[in-house]
C-alpha cells in the first residue's frame, strides 16, 4: 500500500500536467462544439447542430477528402524513405555518426523556415498553383522535414536484428530482397508499427506547411482538416464550428490509429 502511494506521489505532477494541458482543453473543446455564440456574445446550447452543419458543408467535406489524400501520399513515402535511409545507414561503417547527424538535420530545422525555402524552390516550377501537384509537393516537404526521426527509430530496430540470422540467410543463398522481407522486416515489425502510427498522426495534423506555402489553395486543393479548424476559428470567428471540426479531426485520427495498431501491431 505504501509502495503504491509512493508511486502515485511521483506520478502526480505528470498527471496534473496531463490533465491541465490535455484533458481540460479536450473537454472544453467538446463542450464548445455543442454550443453556439449569439450576436450579443453569449453562448447557447446547440446540441449536434454544429456537426450537422459540417456534414452538410461542401467545404468541410473537401477538407476531409484532401486530408485523406495527403495522408495516403505522405505516410507511405515517409516510411519508405525512412526505411531506405535506415538500411543504408546500417551498412555504413565509416563516419556513421556524421551521416546520422546530417540525415537528422532537416528534422530539427524550423518548419516555417523550411516551408519558405521550399516555396521559393517550387515557384519557378508552378507546382503550388497546380491543383493536381500541390499535395504531392507538400508531401515532399513533409517527408524531407520529418523522415529523420522515423529513420532513427528504424535504425535502432535494425541494431536488434541478430547478425546470425542475416548471415544464415545469406549463406542459404537468399537475395537482398529476400533477406529484407523474411529476416529484417519481421524483426522491424514493432518499430514499423510505431513509425506508421506516428507518421499518420502527424500527417493528419498538417497545418504549418499548408499555411506558409499555399494557404489552402489553389481552389482548396490543399485545404486540410487542420487548416479548416484554423479557418473556422481565426478567420470566421466561429468557435463552435471550429471546435466541432477539431473533434472530428481527433475522432478520425483516433479511429485510423487504432485500426493501424490492430493491423500492423498485431503480435508486437
Amino acid at each position: 500500500m505504501r509502495g503504491a502511494f509512493t508511486t502515485l506521489l511521483f506520478l502526480l505532477p505528470v498527471l496534473v500536467l496531463f490533465g491541465l494541458f490535455r484533458v481540460v482543453p479536450m473537454a472544453g473543446a467538446a463542450a464548445l462544439s455543442l454550443a453556439d455564440q449569439d450576436p450579443g456574445g453569449g453562448w447557447t446550447f446547440a446540441g449536434v447542430a454544429n456537426y450537422r452543419d459540417l456534414a452538410a458543408s461542401r467545404t468541410f467535406r473537401t477538407s476531409l477528402r484532401t486530408t485523406l489524400g495527403y495522408v495516403a501520399i505522405c505516410v507511405p513515402l515517409t516510411v519508405l524513405v525512412a526505411l531506405g535511409t535506415a538500411l543504408l545507414l546500417d551498412r555504413v561503417t565509416w563516419a556513421r555518426s556524421w551521416f546520422r547527424t546530417a540525415l537528422l538535420a532537416p528534422y530539427v530545422t524550423s518548419l516555417v523556415l523550411a516551408a519558405v525555402v521550399w516555396r521559393w524552390l517550387f515557384e519557378p516550377l508552378g507546382v503550388l498553383g497546380n491543383p493536381s501537384l500541390v499535395l504531392p509537393a507538400l508531401a515532399v516537404v513533409s517527408v524531407w522535414k520529418g523522415f529523420g526521426y522515423s529513420m532513427l527509430v528504424l535504425f535502432a530496430g535494425l541494431q536488434d536484428v541478430p547478425p546470425d540470422c542475416v548471415d544464415a540467410a545469406r549463406t542459404d543463398g537468399a537475395s537482398a530482397w529476400q533477406r529484407l522481407r523474411h529476416v529484417l522486416l519481421p524483426f522491424l515489425r514493432p518499430a514499423l508499427a510505431f513509425v506508421v502510427v506516428i507518421e499518420t498522426i502527424g500527417a493528419f495534423q498538417v497545418f504549418d506547411t499548408v499555411y506558409v506555402m499555399t494557404g489552402g489553395g489553389p481552389v482548396q486543393a490543399s485545404y486540410t482538416l487542420a487548416y479548416a479548424v484554423y479557418d473556422y476559428g481565426f478567420r470566421m470567428f466561429d468557435l463552435g464550428h471550429a471546435a466541432a471540426a477539431g473533434i472530428v479531426l481527433w475522432a478520425v485520427v483516433l479511429l485510423v490509429s487504432l485500426t493501424q495498431r490492430r493491423v500492423f501491431g498485431r503480435g508486437t
